[in-house]
């Protein structure tokens, strides 16, 4: 598959996420802005994937990146993100959400396994109440020591 075609709109990622259900399959899922994705990045949502059968990513627009992390970010555009992390051969779908928080994608998707980085408490975590009430588990990822969007930026700007 044509790593473009894997990042869907709302509706797509519903209709794929209920075949996958339907043949008893384990829906994971993650979100993130991912700016300047990073070796931290790709360890994590290697080991997300190892949590199920399929990984959903939500990837925060433009505009909700900006709203959470300042004007000056996202440095890379909602097209180019996306489209990085559909080529990553364990996520099988990156799916857009604009609002500040995953929490009605969440509520839509309604995934078997939640992850997120262990800078996480679970109590913490937007959606976790849902998943959990649904049956489903929410689970924290050892980030990789010393990786951050923010430490690549504060690296580049150094080289000026």
């Amino acid at each position: 598959m044509q790593s473009a075609n894997k990042i869907l709109s709302l509706d797509k990622t519903l209709q794929q996420v209920s075949e996958w259900k339907k043949k008893g399959k384990k829906v994971v899922f993650s979100n993130g802005c991912f700016d300047i994705i990073h070796a931290g990045h790709v360890d994590y949502l290697e080991k997300a994937k190892e949590k199920g059968d399929y990984l959903i990513v939500g990837l925060n627009t433009d505009r909700s990146v900006s709203r959470l992390k300042g004007k000056d970010r996202p440095i890379v555009d909602e097209l180019s993100r996306s489209r990085v992390l559909a080529a990553l051969v364990f996520v099988d779908i990156v799916v857009l959400f604009d609002s500040d928080t995953p929490y009605e994608l969440i509520k839509a998707i309604m995934p078997d396994i939640m992850v997120k980085g262990k800078d996480y408490d679970i109590s913490n975590i937007i959606g976790a109440d849902l998943v959990l009430k649904n049956g489903g588990k929410v689970e924290t990822i050892e980030l990789t020591e010393g990786l951050s969007t923010t430490n690549v930026i504060i690296k580049i700007k150094k080289l000026k």
